[in-house]
C-alpha cells in the first residue's frame, strides 16, 4: 500500500485548529492509520487517547504508542461512545478531539475488506468486523428499501434502475463480491460525465448503512462537544455532502446560530434560544490547497469545520 495514500488530509490546517499544547488531553476519534494522533504528539508534550472501531487500526497504533510511552492510549470502540469508552479511563474531560469521518484508506486499500471496487474481494464494507455485512443488505433488503438506501445514503438519483437490477441479478445467483456488484451497476448506468465510476454512489450507501455512519456522527459530535473543558475544541473533517451537513448544523446550533424563526410561527413554537456556550472557529468549511489536493487526490472533497468551548456562556 502507497504511504501516500495514508497521508492525514488537511494536517496543518487540522493542527492550526486544535492548538495542542502542552499538559492537555486529546481524543482522536477516527484513529485509522494514526497521522493525526502522530502529528498532535509531536506539536506538543501531551496526551493522546486514539479511538477506532476497527481493531485492525488499533493494532497498528502499537508501534507510534511505543515511542510515546505513556502519551498514547488507543482504544477500540466507536466514536459515537466518546464518553462512555473515555469514562473507563478515567477521563470526564478533553482539551480537543479531532474527527476524520468516513472509511480510511487502509480500509480502501484492502480488497479483503470489500470497501471498494477497486479490486475485486468479499462485498463485506463491515468497519469493526461484527454485524450484518454489504452482502446481507443486498440478499434481503426488497426493491423498496434497497432503493431508499441508495438514494438516501449515496444520493443515487438512479437508485430505482440500480435496485430493480440488483433484485433481478441475485434471483439468478447471490451477489456476494465487490466486482460483481459492480458489474451490474455499471451495466444500467452510462459512464458519469465527472470521471468517477458509476458504482461510486451506491457503494458509498451500503458502507454507510452497514456501519450506521450518520447515526454515529450525530452522537458522537454531540458526546465531543460535552467533553470539552473550557477554551477546547472539536475539529472536523468529511469528505461529501452527508456527512458535512451534519457537522454543519451541528456546529451552528451548538454556536447559537439558530435560523431566525418565522414572525407567522405562533410564539409557543418559537425555539427558545439560550446562552451561547460554544463559538465557530471556521465561519465556513476550510478546504484543502491546490497543491494538497494534486498530491494526495483524497484531500479533494475534504472540509474541516471547528468549534471551541466558551470559557463562560455568552448571555449568561
Amino acid at each position: 500500500m502507497s504511504a501516500l495514500s495514508h497521508t492525514p488530509v488537511m494536517l496543518a490546517e487540522v493542527l492550526a485548529s486544535l492548538a495542542p499544547r502542552a499538559g492537555e488531553a486529546y481524543a482522536d476519534g477516527t484513529f485509522g492509520g494514526g497521522g493525526y494522533s502522530a502529528a498532535i504528539l509531536d506539536a506538543a508534550p501531551c496526551t493522546v487517547f486514539a479511538i477506532d472501531r476497527d481493531p485492525e487500526a488499533i493494532a497498528r497504533g502499537a508501534g507510534l504508542a511505543a515511542r510515546h510511552p505513556g502519551r498514547l492510549h488507543l482504544i477500540e470502540g466507536n466514536f459515537a461512545d466518546l464518553c462512555t469508552l473515555l469514562g473507563a479511563q478515567g477521563v470526564a474531560m478533553l482539551d480537543g478531539v479531532v474527527l476524520d469521518l468516513g472509511v480510511s484508506s487502509f480500509q480502501i486499500d484492502d480488497a479483503a475488506r470489500g470497501f471498494s471496487f477497486r479490486a475485486d474481494g468479499p462485498l463485506d464494507m463491515r468497519m469493526q468486523r461484527s454485524g450484518p455485512t454489504a452482502a446481507d443488505l443486498i440478499a434481503t433488503l426488497n426493491e423498496a428499501e434497497l432503493a431508499d438506501t441508495l438514494f438516501h445514503f449515496g444520493e443515487e438519483r438512479a437508485s430505482r434502475r440500480i435496485a430493480r437490477a440488483i433484485v433481478a441479478a441475485r434471483a439468478e445467483a447471490p451477489i456476494t463480491t465487490t466486482g460483481r456488484l459492480a458489474s451490474i451497476i455499471r451495466a444500467v448506468l452510462p459512464p458519469d460525465r465527472s470521471g468517477h465510476d458509476p458504482a461510486t454512489r451506491s457503494f458509498q450507501a451500503l458502507r454507510i448503512r452497514v456501519n450506521d455512519e450518520l447515526g454515529a456522527i450525530e452522537r458522537g459530535l454531540a458526546q465531543a462537544a460535552a467533553m470539552l473543558a473550557p477554551g477546547g475544541r472539536l475539529v472536523v473533517v468529511s469528505f461529501h455532502s452527508l456527512e458535512d451537513r451534519i457537522v454543519k448544523r451541528f456546529m451552528t446550533e451548538a454556536a447559537g446560530r439558530l435560523p431566525a424563526p418565522s414572525r407567522h410561527a405562533p410564539a409557543a413554537h418559537r425555539p427558545e434560544r439560550g446562552p451561547a456556550r460554544y463559538r465557530l472557529l471556521t465561519g465556513k468549511a476550510l478546504r484543502p490547497g491546490a497543491a494538497e489536493c494534486a498530491a494526495n487526490p483524497r484531500a479533494r472533497s475534504a472540509r474541516l469545520r471547528a468549534l471551541q468551548r466558551l470559557m463562560q456562556e455568552e448571555g449568561a
